[in-house]
């Protein structure tokens, strides 16, 4: 049977956008705080 026209239900690219932004987000704040808290372990007091 020819699916000739039709898509065969691939990723579109806002489906990427919207992927690595639910999960790149939390990821990159998470790591900025964790990077702001062990700098303060090395300050002097």
């Amino acid at each position: 049977m020819a699916t000739h026209g039709r898509r065969q239900g691939g990723t579109t690219r806002l489906h990427l956008i919207l992927g690595w932004g639910f999960v790149g987000i939390p990821l990159a704040w998470g790591i900025i705080e964790t990077v702001l808290n062990a700098l303060k372990l090395f300050q002097k007091v």
